[in-house]
């Protein structure tokens, strides 16, 4: 194996273009180094971006949004005040990818880049509307969150092609969003089921709404039906009775040794049920 330390990413592109055999990119590296002890998907050349300038960086940019480098921490996340308090949901579900040890490390583009459909932060990430920044050889594209799974331990960047940044729309107010999970033990654990949230309110009725369900199907899925039994609604406990049952039908799970298919989708209706109202009361202000 050849171990690489580009200084940008257009080194690290180009390294990735020319190379032979499997390459794999370090971040945090709590995935791909334990996959390097066990012996799985050992890799021919392993690209470390850690030296690349603003990987590190989370920064508040002109319109509003933010932009969160690719080798940003979960423990950053969680220290910076006014991104926590813009997108609780979303920092919550980095949160809950492992122990504290593995939050100093873990980073939201290597949760998004291991293509688990349990992956916690993504959820989050795609009810935010977020998008990713990619540079390759063609430039620099920014893709949707949620075009970027496609399967189990699968994504749709091409060789070459590297994520260097998280980027978040500006948050309005009246905005709220939240993230639940259901695991068989109380912290760290795999995700049985889990379902993120995004609501924007006028006059405390929904205007829009983003829901986004994991570990019910081979990637997380956006659940459009569901959200739009909120358009229109001032939440109350028929419209979450309704937007409960209609996730639980959207769900596609399988049985595993974690949960029974049929387990799961009564699981999400009422995992989504309590996002939802917790989404909504922070949209009312209700923190």
């Amino acid at each position: 194996m050849q171990y690489h330390t580009p200084s940008s990413f257009s080194e690290a592109v180009n390294i990735s273009n020319s190379a032979d055999g499997l390459v794999k990119y370090l971040a945090g590296g709590t995935d791909v180094l334990v996959q390097l002890k066990i012996g799985t998907k050992s890799p021919d050349h392993l690209i470390d971006i850690k030296k690349i300038p603003g990987v590190k960086e989370i920064a508040l940019r002109e319109d509003g949004g933010w932009t969160i480098g690719a080798a940003v921490s979960g423990v950053q996340l969680t220290n910076h005040s006014k991104l926590s308090r813009e997108w609780p949901g979303l920092v919550e579900g980095m949160e809950l990818v492992g122990s504290a040890q593995i939050q100093s490390r873990a980073t939201l583009v290597g949760n998004l880049c291991n293509g688990s459909p349990a992956a916690d932060s993504v959820p989050g990430m795609i009810t935010a509307g977020a998008t990713v920044s990619v540079v390759s050889s063609s430039g620099t594209a920014e893709i949707r969150v949620e075009d970027i799974p496609v399967g189990p331990g699968l994504t749709n960047l091409g060789t070459g092609e590297i994520i260097t940044a998280v980027n978040l729309p500006k948050r309005n107010k009246h905005e709220g969003d939240a993230y639940l999970r259901f695991i068989p033990r109380t912290e760290m654990d795999i995700a049985v089921v889990g379902c993120a949230v995004n609501l924007s309110l006028e006059n405390g009725v929904i205007r829009s709404a983003k829901v986004v369900l994991g570990a019910v199907g081979p990637k997380v899925e956006v659940a459009t039906p569901a959200a739009e039994c909120l358009l229109g609604e001032k939440l109350d406990e028929d419209i979450l009775s309704i937007f409960s049952d209609k996730c639980s039908e959207l769900a596609k799970p399988i049985s595993d040794k974690r949960g029974s298919e049929e387990f799961r989708k009564e699981v999400i209706g009422v995992i989504a049920k309590r996002a939802a109202k917790k989404a909504y009361d922070r949209a009312l202000g209700n923190k």
